[in-house]
């Protein structure tokens, strides 16, 4: 079992981790809106004046890979349905360029205005941190977790956490921030053409 970290809490990841496993999971409030609820984890790979290089540095259901192949997006759940990880991301920091300076880590609502859906309709939402043994690994060894207590009443996206370099050194900020807009009001703060 990892350690347990609450908003605003920073701590360095082990130097030797060279695969991490970000699983982020969340159950749904009893919803009678007739409507799927979809949430999407995305990554954003972020240089130091916080924005993406290029457009292919958003990781997401309709771009899985970087280019690079720093950061995987092992698939879209449509439901969240079932126990453990809903989405999961991988990281293989021998992979991430130089010039990436931080990794956003956000859960967006699909459709959520259409739907009328936002993050008050969401409980148990984590993310967690696991070594991967391997890149066949994806269970891996939890090293920390971090539960989204906060009630979110209007948001429909979710900085949930960063994974930023600081003197060389990959760290893990559990940031927890809601935002209105969705994906594409992520995608333009970090420089996404959208």
């Amino acid at each position: 079992m990892g350690v347990n970290l609450a908003k605003g809490q920073r701590v360095s990841l082990d130097k030797n981790m060279n695969m991490a496993l970000i699983g982020l999971g969340w159950d749904t409030n009893r919803y009678d809106g007739g409507k799927d609820f979809d949430l999407d984890a995305s990554a954003f790979l972020l240089n130091a004046d916080g924005k993406v290089r290029k457009d292919e540095d958003f990781i997401f259901y309709g771009n899985l890979k970087s280019s690079d192949g720093s950061v995987t997006h092992t698939g879209d759940n449509l439901t969240g349905e079932g126990d453990g990880d809903d989405e999961v991301l991988i990281i293989d920091f021998s992979k991430v360029p130089a010039d990436i300076q931080k990794i956003a880590i956000t859960v967006t609502i699909y459709d959520a205005q259409v739907r009328g859906q936002n993050f008050g309709q969401v409980s148990n939402a984590y993310v967690r941190v696991a070594r991967m043994a391997n890149e066949n690994d994806m269970v891996g060894t939890e090293v920390l977790k971090f539960d989204l207590a906060e009630e979110f009443s209007v948001e429909t996206a979710l900085v949930v956490c960063e994974i930023y370099k600081n003197n060389g050194e990959w760290k893990f900020n559990a940031v927890g921030a809601g935002y209105q807009g969705g994906l594409e009001a992520l995608c333009r703060s970090f420089g996404v053409n959208v």
